[in-house]
């Protein structure tokens, strides 16, 4: 990872520091980039509540090989651990890949391993084009986002990724009123409950809905026949000043995790973070930034280098604190 994370330095120069730690102080207010808009709270909020979940050692029981499987929509994941839908690779991390290699290397590395990565989309078209190749190649394992685009053009790429195969698709509704697209002259907006269901009743696939953080929106997704959400504050890219997602999860597991599978993303940076938000009530977590360093850095066999990290991480943190099962995670494991 050392190797890899040097080659992303030097790619990403200007983009991205590949700081030790990514908590989003020193990009602060890089949009385009990999910062957080504006003072860049938003971004570092996702990092230090997340910080501030503490777990537990608990050490007299018999967890020597844990479970690291989890079951999502139909399909079983060999980990909790899915790669954040990013696109933009020329003007988001530098453009030393293309988002062509970019993107099969997200897609083809969390496939090798038992995983989803997620595509991204947005302007240019190349980003589109970029991950219904890769989505294609892959046999559709991968999960799509679209942004909210009008109604037409939404309609119209939902149609085109679900040409590739896939089993769920999704919107990341949390992409509304993003800066670089705002500039580009391609706005995109949040959508009401009646219209989400328009969209579902046109998807004939799982559908799944990201940008939730609050239980009443939550419950509306549901209201809407989404099948999962994702909470998410989209890496504090669009709006400064909200809470860390880990501050927001438990209350919207508790309202709707017992009719659809919750995801999460914001701030997991290893396999300890992945188990605090398992036990905080997410099914599984995406991961962003991250990621992206592992695949500028080093392509597929960056991305599975550093899924086999987390891994390892995961079921370390797992047996230090007696869990047996991703399927069945305790907050009593919680601080």
């Amino acid at each position: 990872m050392k190797e890899i994370r040097a080659t992303a330095r030097e790619l990403m120069h200007g983009y991205c520091r590949v700081c030790p730690i990514c908590n989003g102080k020193a990009c602060a207010g890089e949009v385009p980039g990999m910062g957080g808009l504006g003072t860049g709270s938003a971004f570092t909020s996702n990092v230090e509540a997340l910080a501030r979940v503490r777990l537990t050692m608990r050490l007299i029981h018999d967890v020597t090989e844990p479970d690291t499987r989890v079951d999502f929509l139909g399909q079983t994941l060999a980990i909790p651990i899915l790669a954040a839908p990013i696109g933009g690779v020329s003007f988001n991390m530098g453009g030393g890949r293309s988002e062509q290699e970019y993107i099969d290397a997200v897609i083809h590395g969390c496939a090798a391993k038992g995983t989803l990565g997620c595509t991204g989309d947005g302007v240019p078209d190349f980003i589109l084009d970029a991950a219904c190749t890769a989505l294609t190649a892959a046999k559709g394992r991968g999960i799509p986002f679209i942004k909210p685009w009008e109604d037409e053009e939404l309609l119209r790429k939902l149609e085109r990724v679900l040409a590739t195969g896939v089993s769920f698709v999704g919107v990341d509704i949390d992409a509304a009123g993003l800066v670089t697209l705002r500039k580009m002259g391609r706005p995109v907006s949040p959508r009401s409950a009646k219209a989400l269901r328009l969209i579902r009743d046109r998807v004939p696939v799982p559908f799944i809905l990201k940008g939730i953080m609050t239980p009443d929106q939550a419950r509306l997704a549901v209201d809407s026949g989404v099948d999962a959400i994702v909470v998410s504050n989209h890496g504090g890219r669009v709006l400064d000043g909200t809470p860390g997602t880990a501050e927001v999860l438990p209350a919207i597991a508790r309202a709707v995790g017992h009719l659809i599978p919750v995801l999460v993303d914001g701030g997991v940076r290893s396999g300890g973070d992945v188990l605090k938000m398992l036990a905080l009530g997410a099914r599984a977590v995406l991961i962003g930034r991250p990621f992206s360093i592992a695949a500028i850095g080093g392509l597929q066999p960056g991305v599975e280098q550093y899924l086999d990290t987390l891994t390892l991480e995961l079921r370390q943190a797992m047996v230090m604190t007696g869990t047996a099962s991703c399927r069945a995670v305790s907050s009593d494991i919680l601080a």
